[in-house]
This record gives structure tokens, sequence and C-alpha cells, in this order.
């Protein structure tokens, strides 16, 4: 456990080194507060454009308060997952590259403490980065367009940082014998297949992950949220991330 320890706050610092304390909690906010400005100043935006027919934006009407953080939270679906696949793609795969997780392993540290470690670290920084955007589109949500029940708002963001931690586990798992843009491209490929399978087949694919996004929307609209399915899938999806990337990392999948 002390070992875990030292290695988290090693990947915590390395983290506040390269700004991504910074930087990707900045895209999350922005992210998060962009839907309920965009959805409250849509008319304005078209009138300025000077390209709507005359009628058009009569019968516009800004949709529900639990609609739009709904949607709010849906923007973390696309951008928020690449950012967060590109931001730890290098999490094993450049120490592998680098030499790093050789000197590393030649101390008494297991991998499976080293993959624990900076799948924490990864955890911290998603919890931050949600926690802060999902914040800030609630706060300028109820400012423009209608109160919110924060505690819906709260177990929505917890539902969906489920399905980010997913992309997150999966390129950590790539990341330990491929190479940095490699792994993050096959994260976000499982990621969108799961997606699309929902999409196309919602009957074969409610229990997957992938169906986290839409439970979470559920909370705030409906005030329902729970199907064992999605929740379970997710939790074995990220237990063989981890335990996968373990292994790997035990065999030295070093490259030459």
């Amino acid at each position: 456990m002390s070992s875990t320890w030292v290695l988290y706050r090693k990947e915590m610092l390395e983290m506040a080194r390269s700004y991504k304390l910074i930087w990707i909690p900045v895209v999350f906010i922005i992210l998060g507060i962009m839907q309920p400005l965009t959805t409250y100043y849509l008319p304005e935006i078209l009138k300025a454009s000077g390209d709507v027919p005359p009628g058009l934006l009569e019968g516009y009407e800004i949709p529900s308060a639990a609609i739009v953080m709904a949607q709010a939270l849906g923007q973390y679906g696309t951008i928020g997952m690449l950012v967060l696949a590109l931001g730890s793609m290098n999490i094993l795969a450049g120490e592998r590259y680098s030499g790093t997780m050789e000197l590393i392993l030649v101390r008494p540290v297991s991998p499976a403490a080293i993959v624990i470690a900076k799948w924490t670290a990864q955890l911290t920084l998603l919890v931050v980065a949600l926690g802060l955007g999902a914040a800030g589109a609630a706060y300028y949500t109820e400012q423009l367009i209608g109160s919110l029940s924060w505690g819906d708002v709260i177990a929505a963001s917890g539902v969906y940082s489920l399905w980010l931690l997913c992309v997150v586990s999966a390129t950590l798992l790539f990341s330990a014998f491929l190479r940095p843009p490699v792994a993050a491209f096959l994260a976000l490929a499982l990621m969108a297949g799961l997606s699309l399978g929902l999409g196309l087949f919602p009957t074969w694919f409610d229990w997957t992950p992938a169906a986290l996004s839409g439970l979470s929307a559920g909370i705030l609209t409906d005030g329902e949220g729970f199907r064992a399915g999605p929740y379970l899938s997710a939790g074995v999806l990220i237990i063989i991330c981890l335990v996968g990337a373990a292994l790997l990392t035990r065999k030295n999948n070093f490259p030459d």
C-alpha cells in the first residue's frame, strides 16, 4: 500500500508539471457551460446571422433545465472522451518507451501497484474535471433557464463519470503494449463501437456500459437511472482492463 501511495503521488506531481490538472478541467468547464449558454442565446445567435426566415424563431421554446443539463453532460461523450483518451495514452506506453518502467520494476514494486496508482491518478483527474464542468453547467443552467435538483446533478454526473472511466481504463490497457496514439485510438474505437451498437440494436446492447449515458440523462429528466446491467458490465470492463494491464506489465512488454 505504501508503494502504491508513493506512485500515486508521483503521478499527480507529473500531471501537475504537465499542466493536465489545469487544461483538462478547463476544457471540461468550457464544454459544460457552452450548452446552457448556446441554448439560451440561440435565437439571438440566429438573428445575428441574418439568414433566418421570418417566423422561424416564433415557435422556439427553450428546453427545460433538466434537459439542458443532460445535454451538457452529453458533451463529454465526444470531445470530453477524446480529451481523456489523449491525456492518458502515455500513462504506461510513455514509460515503456522511455525506459522508466524498467527502472521502476527493478525495485520491490509490483506491476499491480503501478497500474492501480496510475489508474487512481487518472480517476482523480476525471473526478475533478467532470465535477467542475458539471458544476459550471448546472450553475449557468440555473441562472439562465431554471432550477435544478443538485442531488440529481451529482447522481447523473457520477453515472456519467463511470462511462468516462471506461475509456480511461481501456486506454490504460492498450497503452500497456501499444504505442500511445494506437492505444488512444483503440480505446475510443471500442467506446464508439459500443455506442453504435446501442444505437443500432438497443435491445442487444442495453446492458453495456454505453447505456450509462442514457441512464445519466434519465436521472435528470425522469428521476430514474438504475438498471443493473450497465453498471455491472462497466465494472467488469474496468476490472478486466486493470488486470490485463498489470499482467502485461508483469511480462516486461518493453520495446526493443
